[in-house]
């Protein structure tokens, strides 16, 4: 697999958007624990970051190495999230893209522009193009993937020692049979997002 390139932040570049940001979210789809975001902000004519690739083919510990020089190179980079309760109220399409809008907010620059993977996401409130794949193809996406990604899984295995029995330090929140058997052994914790089908049957079985 190829790496990431900045041939899309290059032409923005050179288009006269000097502050671009690459945005993406991770969380999604677990059964526990928030959604979160991360922007990144490279400067013009940033070289590519080594070892940087999608981060769902990346080992935790390339990860975790790849984070520390995304962080040293980026002129800018945040974390947004939304909570347990939050996808529960809006649900997590809504909840996703409130933990992105949060990330850009946080952010020490104020992005001229933004690239986002998937599909465009008008409640970011910022102009952006919506990258297919763009975590596979830009660097500045790639980068906020692994800075999220590196960010919500510390977050988990912080909160799998005060829930030891349902293996978040392993699986993240995802619905593994481990975690699901956990679950309807010991019943849902306050971080497990009950409007989510596997959660809200418990009570049902």
């Amino acid at each position: 697999m190829d790496p990431p390139t900045l041939e899309r932040e290059s032409a923005l570049w050179a288009e006269g958007y000097s502050v671009v940001a690459g945005l993406d979210e991770v969380g999604r789809g677990p059964l526990a624990g928030p959604v979160l975001a991360a922007a990144v902000v490279f400067p013009p004519g940033q070289a590519p970051i080594e070892g940087l690739r999608d981060s769902k083919f990346m080992t935790a510990k390339r990860r975790e190495k790849v984070a520390i020089a995304i962080r040293q190179a980026a002129s800018a980079w945040a974390i947004g999230a939304a909570s347990v309760r939050e996808i529960d109220r809006i649900n997590i399409r809504r909840a996703s893209a409130l933990a992105m809008r949060r990330a850009l907010i946080r952010l020490s620059r104020v992005p001229d522009y933004v690239l986002i993977d998937g599909r465009p996401q008008p409640e970011i409130g910022w102009g952006h193009e919506a990258i297919v794949g763009g975590d596979a193809s830009s660097q500045s996406i790639a980068a906020a993937a692994v800075l999220a990604k590196c960010c919500r899984d510390h977050l988990m295995s912080l909160l799998a020692k005060r829930y030891p029995g349902f293996g978040w330090d392993g699986n993240k929140g995802y619905a593994t049979g481990a975690h699901l058997a956990a679950i309807n052994h010991d019943g849902p914790t306050p971080h497990h997002r009950a409007s989510f089908t596997p959660v809200a049957q418990i009570g049902l079985w």
